[in-house]
């Protein structure tokens, strides 16, 4: 008589085997499940470059709104991955500014006219933390503001969250 060791005669452990073979093409379908959602994606991971979007948001998230009489120059950006950085051009009557930015930032200090960082600039002004509007998400607001005239102001507005 022949003992046996456990199993009978003509059974394996298939199951082992299948297990074992099983798993790495899972991994493999998975991996390659991935690669093509990324490249089916429109969302680039690598673009690191300015998005256009709409001034009123950039305005907004600064806790501003546009002032009256101005208009927009060129397009409002955003840029940022972990930290958002929003930029917006526009044109306003000179004899507007400072009255606009006292009513924008009621907290902020005075607009300075020297150490604006921006040569161009005649005036400028930063803000921490702004609430002006509902939307506003920014921890620093710059204005810096160029007087291009007698009656016009150039203002540069950014906005960004540290």
């Amino acid at each position: 008589m022949a003992m046996t060791q456990g199993t009978a005669r003509g059974r394996t452990r298939w199951w082992i085997v299948a297990a074992i073979l099983l798993l790495p093409g899972l991994a493999l379908a998975g991996f390659v499940a991935m690669i093509a959602i990324w490249v089916l994606s429109d969302d680039d991971l690598f673009e690191s470059g300015p998005k256009p979007v709409p001034c009123v948001d950039v305005l907004h998230f600064g806790g501003a709104e546009l002032p009256d009489g101005a208009e927009m120059v060129g397009e409002c950006e955003e840029q940022g991955f972990q930290d958002l950085y929003y930029s917006a051009r526009f044109r306003m009557p000179r004899a507007d500014v400072e009255e606009w930015l006292a009513l924008t930032y009621p907290f902020a200090p005075l607009p300075e006219t020297d150490g604006c960082g921006v040569h161009d600039a005649d005036l400028c002004l930063t803000a921490e933390d702004p609430a002006g509007h509902p939307d506003a998400g920014a921890q620093v607001v710059r204005v810096s503001v160029e007087y291009e005239d007698a009656a016009t102001a150039l203002v540069r507005f950014s906005a960004h969250t540290l």
